[in-house]
C-alpha cells in the first residue's frame, strides 16, 4: 500500500484555518451565498474578515460587501492559498494587502519535552486576572479581544508568565481538533530578553497536551519579525499562510 499523500499547503490552511476559528471565535458566523461571514465585534481582523467557500462571482463580492456594510464593519476579505482568481479579482477591485499571516506548528512533544530554566514558569488560570489584562492593554490588546478568548469552547485557559517571582508575561491558548493553537502572547517589554517568549510556548505546549492536543500552532503575521524567528528556533514548520485584502 503507498503512503498517503501529503495535505496541499492550500489543505493545510484550510485545517488550521477551522481551528483559528474555534479557538479565536466571531462574535457570529454565518454562511450567505458564497462566502463564511463573520461579526467581529471590535475584535481584529481574524474575527471580522468574509471568507470564500467557493467559486466567486463578481456579484458575489458585491453581496459580501453589502454583508459587511450592512454589520456596520470594514469591508475585508481573508485570502488563502488556491484562491488566486478571487485575490485578482479584488485587487482589480481596488482592494490592497494586508497583514500577511504564517501559520507554524509542530508535534505537541517537539516543544512540550524542551527544558527551561527554574526561574521561568507559567500559571494557567481562567477567567484572565486583572495583571493579565494590564499586561495585554499595554501591548495593545484591548477589551474587544479579551472578549474573543471568553466566547471560546473548552478547553481553553490563559497563562500568566512568571521570571522568578515577579509577573512577566501573559497568552492564551485553546485545543480543537487536537490542535493547541496559541494566541496573544504578550512578554512585558522590562522582561523581554530572559527567554519568557520561549518558555511560555513550552508551558503552552505542555498545557495543550495535557488537554488533548497532538499538533501545537501558532499564526503570526510576517511583518513581526521576532516572534517568527521564534517560532522558527522552536522547531515549528510553516505550514501554511493568508492574508486579507482591504479597501485602500
Amino acid at each position: 500500500m503507498s503512503a498517503p499523500a501529503s495535505k496541499t499547503v492550500a489543505q493545510e490552511t484550510a485545517l488550521y484555518m477551522a481551528v483559528v476559528d474555534a479557538t479565536w471565535p466571531p462574535a457570529q458566523m454565518r454562511h450567505q451565498g458564497a462566502w463564511l461571514l463573520r461579526r467581529g465585534g471590535g475584535g481584529g481582523k481574524r474575527v471580522s474578515a468574509a471568507s470564500a467557500v467557493g467559486a466567486v462571482t463578481d456579484a458575489d463580492i458585491v453581496e459580501a460587501e453589502a454583508a459587511m456594510r450592512a454589520m456596520e464593519q470594514p469591508q475585508l476579505f481573508s485570502l488563502r492559498p488556491g484562491q488566486e482568481g478571487l485575490d485578482a479579482k479584488l485587487a482589480a477591485r481596488g482592494y490592497v494587502i494586508v497583514d500577511p499571516v504564517n501559520i507554524y506548528a509542530c508535534p505537541v512533544d517537539t516543544l512540550a519535552t524542551r527544558e527551561k530554566r527554574p526561574e521561568q514558569h507559567s500559571l494557567a488560570t481562567w477567567e484572565p486576572l486583572a495583571i493579565q489584562r494590564e499586561i495585554w492593554s499595554a501591548g495593545g490588546i484591548g477589551a474587544a479581544r479579551i472578549e474573543v478568548m471568553l466566547r471560546a469552547g473548552e478547553p481553553r485557559t490563559t497563562l500568566i508568565g512568571r521570571y522568578d517571582n515577579s509577573p512577566a508575561g501573559t497568552a492564551y491558548v485553546a485545543v480543537s481538533d487536537h490542535v493547541g493553537m496559541l494566541h496573544a502572547l504578550e512578554v512585558l517589554e522590562e522582561m523581554r530578553g530572559r527567554g519568557m517568549g520561549k518558555a511560555m510556548m513550552i508551558d503552552a505546549a505542555r498545557w495543550a497536551a495535557q488537554n488533548g492536543a497532538q499538533t501545537f500552532s501558532v499564526v503570526c503575521t510576517q511583518a513581526n519579525v521576532a516572534a517568527n524567528a521564534l517560532y522558527n528556533a522552536l522547531g515549528m514548520t510553516k505550514v501554511g499562510h493568508y492574508h486579507y485584502r482591504q479597501k485602500d
